[in-house]
């Protein structure tokens, strides 16, 4: 089915367009229809989303579900990630992230309304860890990461929930590992058991280690102890 580049904001996302920079970024996001790209540069598609707040065309746009385009996924995680509300971002995450297909636009969301930690936002990235949809698992644990691996929000409880997540689709797995290199950076002690007593998958176990070694954050005499846990089987 053709793309209709009359509707807003995909005729303005088209004229942005770069097709030096689609090409670039179809390379970094392997796997995605060529198609639904535009080339657009990320710093443009901030700028445009700040526009659509102060004309406040941005509600309209969050009810339209799903998008044509990547830039206007990535527009609208941009969006979303804006609102103040918790319930209200919630439920936008909600009929958003079914749609999410891709690495890059799940770790573009970053929502305002969490920063100050919700009590309620725990159980809700449980039930994100647990769903059955890729990039839902993956924000999860990117949630995880971004708000609850320093003091004193921290709690060795998500540590386990990040290691039940189930092990084998590469884009979770990848992000497992950046949360456990960052853990080990971050929460050294309460971290290592999970890689001493074996308890992560092989690729997540070796790839954390990897990530972990190196960060400038760890001593080199963490580091040298970290190699010697990698696994061979």
């Amino acid at each position: 089915m053709a793309h209709d580049l009359r509707s807003f904001p995909a005729n303005l996302l088209a004229q942005m367009g770069d097709p030096d920079y689609r090409a670039f970024h179809l390379r970094l996001v392997p796997g995605m229809d060529p198609s639904r790209v535009l080339g657009v540069r990320v710093p443009q598609l901030r700028s445009l989303a700040a526009r659509m707040i102060r004309e406040q065309t941005a509600e309209p746009f969050l009810r339209q579900l799903p998008h044509s385009f990547y830039e206007e996924d990535a527009l609208h995680g941009l969006l979303l990630s804006s609102l103040r509300e918790y319930g209200e971002t919630v439920a936008a995450l909600e009929a958003f992230l079914p749609y999410v297909d891709n690495w890059a636009v799940c770790d573009l969301i970053s929502p305002r309304a969490f920063e100050k930690r919700p009590p309620q936002l725990p159980g809700q990235i449980r039930r994100w860890l647990d769903s059955p949809l890729i990039y839902t698992r993956r924000f999860g644990l990117g949630m995880l990461l971004r708000f609850y691996l320093d003091p004193p929000y921290f709690d060795p409880w998500y540590l386990c929930w990040a290691q039940e997540v189930p092990a084998g689709e590469y884009y979770v797995d990848m992000m497992a590992a950046w949360y456990f290199a960052t853990a080990l950076a971050k929460e050294y002690e309460e971290t290592l058991p999970l890689l001493t007593q074996g308890r992560l998958n092989r690729w997540v176990h070796n790839k954390t280690i990897q990530k972990a070694v190196e960060s400038r954050r760890l001593t080199p005499d963490q580091k040298a102890f970290l190699r010697t846990l990698r696994r061979k089987e």
